[in-house]
């Protein structure tokens, strides 16, 4: 599956199922959607503190290129943890601008980090 999607992915994601469906389109009679969730890996800036998974933001959905003639969409849930500094808890969340920043990736990977962040 990872050569269907944007190279560099499955190393903050994974997939956790899949759907296929009829498609409303006029070119495509079907769609497969991907569920993407965010690996439990809190970011290293956040690593030193005392911290809890604290569940998934709202999923979001990204339109991908077709594969085998049926629309693809990506559904990306993102986590977030609760960290605990100077006795003050506080929501953190993977930076994907930071991720994006510095480091080598092909454009759609790129596309897949800027649409992400959005959110």
């Amino acid at each position: 599956m990872a050569l269907f999607l944007p190279e560099g992915i499955l190393d903050y994601f994974q997939i956790v199922s899949y759907r296929k469906s009829s498609s409303v389109k006029h070119i495509y009679d079907k769609q497969l959607e991907l569920t993407l969730e965010e690996k439990d890996i809190i970011p290293s800036e956040y690593q030193s503190y005392p911290y809890r998974s604290s569940g998934f933001m709202e999923a979001r959905y990204i339109d991908n290129y077709p594969i085998r003639n049926m629309l693809v969409k990506l559904k990306v849930r993102r986590r977030r943890w609760e960290i605990t500094i100077n006795s003050k808890k506080k929501q953190v969340s993977r930076n994907w601008e930071v991720i994006a920043q510095g480091t080598r990736m092909s454009e759609e990977y790129a596309a897949f980090l800027k649409e992400i962040s959005r959110f």
